[in-house]
């Protein structure tokens, strides 16, 4: 029998009606096989990272509770992005339809090729930790910290609660 293992997902979107993708994506995340999504955050509007100009994002978190290993569930997520267009090839830091990041999964410490657990942005990015924090304030995440505590160390310069 298959342990049900919980996996938080960053959602982002800036581009083909932004709020929208987003909140496609929560469905499709729900229908994903052997998982229950049983957590949405509030969207967020931020400012894109990076040197690319670029429209805002609408940010979001998902939890879920899923029998997919991580790769598997990294793997899903993939198919997932290029489901909504994402293409193969994409410019760092620049625009997107669809953006899925595997923030954490259990208490998995992995660093390959394939995946980073837990996602090596967290810590500097409000716009993973505000939504993050409001569906799971309490989660430890192996190495880095409970996340109402990393959430505390960024402002909220940039966002807005759509």
């Amino acid at each position: 029998m298959q342990i049900w293992q919980p996996a938080y997902i960053g959602v982002g979107s800036n581009l083909a009606d932004p709020a929208q993708q987003v909140r496609a994506a929560f469905e499709r995340l729900a229908d994903l096989p052997r998982t229950r999504r049983v957590a949405v955050s509030p969207l967020y509007g931020s400012r894109p990272l990076g040197p690319v100009a670029q429209p805002d994002f609408v940010n979001a978190a998902v939890g879920l509770l899923t029998q997919l290993s991580s790769g598997e569930l990294f793997d899903q997520l993939r198919a997932l992005e290029t489901a909504f267009g994402r293409p193969r090839e994409r410019q760092r830091w620049g625009p997107r339809v669809l953006d899925l990041d595997l923030l954490s999964y259990a208490q998995e410490q992995r660093a390959d090729t394939h995946l980073t657990l837990p996602h090596p942005g967290i810590v500097a990015r409000n716009f993973v930790l505000y939504p993050l924090g409001d569906i799971a304030p309490d989660l430890e995440l192996p190495g880095l910290g409970r996340v109402t505590e990393l959430k505390g160390r960024v402002t909220s310069e940039g966002l807005s609660l759509l």
